[in-house]
């Protein structure tokens, strides 16, 4: 008998609720659903709680085609109307389904009383397949409106699965019954779960005003972690300890950040949850990423944090889109820009952005930020995300960083689950700062284009520089606060200049003689960069507005056919703007569009080699060499991009696909690794194994003032808004010194109450982390003698535990981690003058020592899964020359006692 029977037999009527949100202008959702994912099926009662303000006699809501609302309310119907509507998706994230299913508009009747609540019963199928995007920024993954599917269930506000009323916010309660194994996710708490042999049963309640439903369900693993007051949650779809815990850890110490750097958490947890199908979204209180995404080792300080932040940029403060998407930009600037300057490379991270923005952005696709809902292409991206991140920048360089953080500060609090645009930040900051913006504001938020810089001319003389700048972007001037970096000999400078004229000269005094000067050399500046100041890319191939791809006729069949399959995918995205030929067919490169050759006989290969003769490569029949990397691309595919032989504000790249089978995943990942000079791939996935960009030389924004400089001071790096909270806890290491110095420990010297007291702390502490035993018999403990006070000799132990290395080949290689934990009890053997007789707590010798292998322990213990075994030994003094790591590595396993 399939579930759906068993679900609609034990259907119930939801209780009435008291209206307590009718006030707040918020409708409220009761839910009652049952998933059948089997049949694809859900059934659903939403008992719904109409604010007062609400008109009924023009009340009307939408619901997805495939299900079926009645009205369970006494004196209320409904009714279909003819128009309908494309699924609206009324999240962050502003995804257009309107081509694969369509909404149903209904009108409510009332018959009598006007009542204070609604109540809803439907029911049907919801399963529309995954689709890839293939898309040329980085970010981009597959996606479904919503899917029921025995894999896992997905529905959100895309899904049109909750009645929707229009703009309103909503909060819910929601009861979900799923088959036995199953766990759901949604917004909010989980305030009750249970199971039986056949059924899962969780509530969760979101409180909080939110835009939409969602429901995450699958057979998880679940994992929780307790970050202050907030859970942190992991919900996997295969058991797997380690990554759990790497994910909780870092949940807790991007939540403290933020906390201290934006304000209080704006939900009771954070769940990291995997889905079946790659995605990368943060809806409020969660993220959905994809498989293989959350298994990146980059991505616990990239794309997480990313999602992480987007609970008070989005889902803390709502958008106002009808005014410009803020959010996406400003949670790229908080958090990977970030993220980028905490590491030290925040100026190669800005500079990728601006590179973005030149390659991918045209006069005939740009516009405002004021008009940007969400990213559908790479430039829709580089100006949403890229653009408006560095109109942040610019405005942190404008009123200072702790102006900075304390009026984003103010706009959360001001704002908080309420909807905001532009002008609401703008008054944050006004209000802050005590400046008038609205001069930035108007020229960031409303206009479209960016400036374009060069340096015209330079005078210098000891103590003084006059510098000619020019704007040279066609259209109006911007005006401009133009960082300049000016060097002597003794130091490194740096002055804005307030620009506000195409071409404007500057008189600078400076302490001391200038060699030289650069203009924006940390790119704080939001600009269209010159090509010298950027490396030729595979953004500048994929950003061309046209695009000549030359195949290699003097090539097999099989080899041409390869390569042809590569050219029709990206022109079926591209279309007439991309041309495919023989090589025998051109004569001359044009020089209006990019150019891919590729082949190794393809007779244009050396125009691109020649191309390249500014850097360390070499390209040979069988191999490519980079450096001192050399690739074979017999069992390889290479990219490699250089300038344009005829127009260097374009590019030419070079191409060897090694496989049929690759052909495909080339296609698909190319277009991610936008910022990439060179790739190489193996494998037919493909899987990366080369990686990098050429240097940029010749910026016309870098004059030299005397001929050969010589080495430069160095210029100051820019603070980052926050640094990341370290994992390692101070208190509780605090505690472990106090615990293994107190007097009960008696200065713990061997063959002492007190020093057995310490084994079993520290063998304690080894169990909460995780760590496995290796001592005697199964045990944490390794039993020796030692000649001890007065000559006697008394049993002591070693306490040894490991984490155990995953490649059994290099078992001998391990890892050590040690600490000895005795002391000298009252002095002996070797007490200081006057002291002996005195107990000696041990704090520094070496109680701190073992605090730091306890909360190296606990640290790795859980989320580490090494290659080699890592050993952690709290030894006696006596016996350091053994350590208690010789006992384990050591093929018989025995202790030689009497050594």
């Amino acid at each position: 008998m399939k579930i759906m029977r068993n679900l609609l037999a034990g259907l119930s009527v939801l209780l009435l609720i008291p209206c307590v949100y009718a006030d707040d202008g918020i409708y409220h959702h009761d839910l009652d659903v049952q998933l059948d994912p089997e049949t694809h099926r859900l059934e659903v009662t939403d008992l719904i709680s109409i604010p007062a303000t609400a008109d009924f006699s023009k009340l009307q809501f939408t619901l997805h085609e495939g299900l079926d609302p009645a009205s369970s309310t006494d004196g209320v119907s409904i009714v279909a109307l003819k128009d309908t509507s494309g699924a609206v998706d009324k999240g962050m994230d502003q995804e257009d389904h309107s081509s694969v299913f369509r909404s149903i508009n209904y009108k409510v009747i009332i018959e009598g009383e006007q009542p204070e609540t609604l109540t809803l019963r439907y029911s049907g199928k919801i399963h529309h397949p995954v689709q890839q995007i293939n898309e040329e920024y980085s970010r981009g993954f597959s996606q479904s409106p919503g899917l029921i599917d025995p894999q896992g269930v997905y529905l959100s506000g895309a899904s049109s699965w909750v009645p929707s009323f229009g703009d309103e916010y909503i909060t819910y309660k929601l009861k979900v019954t799923t088959p036995a194994g199953w766990r759901t996710v949604s917004q909010g708490k989980r305030s009750s779960l249970s199971e039986d042999s056949k059924f899962h049963i969780d509530t969760w309640e979101a409180t909080t005003p939110t835009e939409e439903v969602f429901i995450i369900s699958a057979q998880f693993t679940e994992y929780e972690y307790q970050a202050g007051n907030v859970t942190a949650m992991a919900f996997l779809r295969s058991k797997d300890d380690a990554l759990a815990n790497k994910y909780l850890e870092t949940t807790a110490q991007y939540l403290e950040m933020y906390r201290d750097l934006i304000g209080v958490y704006p939900y009771s947890k954070f769940a990291l949850v995997e889905n079946f199908w790659e995605t990368g979204y943060g809806m409020p209180s969660f993220t959905l990423l994809g498989q293989q995404i959350i298994r990146f080792p980059f991505i616990l300080h990239s794309s997480y944090p990313h999602e992480l932040l987007h609970n008070w940029w989005g889902n803390g403060v709502f958008v106002d889109f009808e005014n410009g998407n803020w959010c996406e930009g400003l949670t790229a600037y908080m958090a990977d820009q970030l993220i980028a300057e905490q590491r030290g490379s925040g100026a190669a991270y800005r500079r990728s952005t601006l590179q973005g923005y030149t390659d991918y952005v045209t006069l005939e696709n740009d516009f405002p930020l004021k008009d940007f809902v969400s990213r559908n292409n790479a430039s829709s991206s580089a100006i949403g995300y890229g653009k408006t991140a560095m109109m942040f920048d610019m405005l942190r360089e404008d009123v200072g960083d702790e102006n900075f953080k304390r009026s984003l500060q103010k706009f959360y609090r001001d704002n908080k689950f309420k909807r905001a645009g532009y002008a609401d930040i703008r008054r944050s900051f006004e209000t802050v700062t005590n400046k008038d913006l609205s001069a930035f504001f108007e020229q960031w938020i409303n206009r479209s284009g960016a400036p374009e810089l060069r340096i015209k001319s330079t005078t210098s003389t000891a103590g003084m520089l006059e510098l000619e700048l020019e704007q040279i972007q066609a259209g109006d001037v911007f005006d401009l606060s133009v960082p300049v970096v000016i060097y002597t000999a003794a130091k490194a400078s740096k002055q804005k200049l307030q620009m506000n004229q195409k071409t404007q000269k500057f008189h600078l005094q400076i302490d001391g003689a200038p060699i030289r000067v650069e203009v924006d050399p940390q790119f704080n500046l939001m600009r269209r960069l010159h090509y010298k100041e950027i490396p030729p890319a595979l953004s500048k191939m994929f950003g061309a507005s046209k695009t000549l791809m030359i195949l290699p006729a003097g090539s097999s069949t099989e080899v041409i056919a390869r390569y042809r399959q590569l050219a029709e995918i990206w022109k079926a995205e591209k279309g007439a703007e991309f041309e495919i030929k023989l090589d025998s067919e051109v004569s001359e490169l044009p020089t209006d569009r990019s150019i891919w050759v590729l082949g190794w006989n393809n007779s244009w290969r050396n125009a691109v080699a020649t191309a390249l003769h500014a850097y360390d490569v070499k390209i040979a029949k069988d191999s490519v060499r980079i450096g001192s990397s050399n690739t074979n691309t017999l069992e390889n595919s290479l990219v490699i991009v250089a300038r344009h032989p005829g127009n260097p504000n374009l590019a030419a790249a070079w191409m060897s696909a090694h496989a049929d089978d690759a052909v495909a995943g080339l296609a698909r990942k190319l277009p991610h690794y936008g910022k990439y000079s060179y790739l190489g791939f193996s494998g037919s996935e493909p899987t990366n194994v080369l990686k990098g960009q050429w240097p940029a030389v010749g910026s016309p924004l870098a004059a030299d003032l005397v001929d050969k400089p010589g080495k430069l001071p160095a210029l100051k790096k820019r603070q980052a808004l926050a640094m990341l909270v370290p994992v390692f806890n101070a208190t509780r290491m605090q505690q472990d010194v106090k615990t293994l110095a107190s007097d009960a420990m008696q200065g713990r010297v061997p063959g002492s109450k007190g020093i057995d007291k310490a084994a079993d702390y520290i063998a304690d502490e080894f169990r909460k982390a995780g760590l496995k035993p290796a001592g005697d018999k199964g045990s944490y403990f390794q039993h020796f003698k030692i000649k001890a006070e007065g000559g006697k000799y008394v049993t002591v132990k070693n306490v040894i535990a490991i984490i155990p290395g995953k490649l059994e080949t290099i078992e001998q290689e391990s890892v050590v981690l040690s600490a000895h934990y005795d002391h000298l009890g009252k002095g002996w053997p070797d007490a200081n003058a006057g002291n002996k007789g005195k107990l000696h707590p041990g704090a520094d010798d070496n109680a701190s020592g073992v605090a730091v292998m306890l909360e190296l322990a606990r640290t790795l213990g859980k989320s580490m899964v090494p290659d080699r075994t890592v050993v952690f030994a709290a030894f006696t003094a006596e016996e350091a020359g053994l350590l208690g790591a010789k006992y384990y590595l050591d093929n018989e396993k025995t202790y030689p006692a009497n050594k």
